[in-house]
């Protein structure tokens, strides 16, 4: 009875280590996706997004979910962030943050365009 006792607690041990190996490995994936997006993002809008690899990382979460309530659940999922309303949500965000921040925070914006010249 007590080797059966044993193994069955070692069973629960090895489940319970499982689960919470592969819910650390899933959030630090989603949080890599969410940085990558963000980055994306702000590669694209003008200026700089605050904080560097944090910024983009908190871009990319918070403009998941602001395009999931803009579009909702479409396309691909990724590690858990829809790829497709995630990436417009972050473009959202990092534009107001480009827009805005130099106006919140009273910093002269860096690496916009002085004048509009067509490609």
């Amino acid at each position: 009875m007590p080797l059966l006792f044993g193994l069955i607690l070692i069973f629960v041990a090895v489940v319970v280590l499982f689960w919470l190996t592969t819910t650390l490995v899933h959030l630090i994936l989603m949080l890599v996706m969410a940085g990558i997006i963000g980055w994306l993002a702000d590669q694209i809008v003008p200026g700089r997004m605050p904080f560097g690899v944090l910024g983009a990382v908190v871009a990319g979460l918070l403009g998941s979910w602001l395009g999931w309530i803009l579009i909702g659940n479409f396309g691909p999922p990724i590690f858990g962030i829809r790829v497709i309303p995630a990436f417009l949500g972050a473009l959202i965000l990092t534009a107001a943050v480009s827009l805005l921040g130099p106006v919140i925070g009273g910093k002269k914006p860096r690496n916009l365009p002085t004048r509009w010249t067509e490609p």
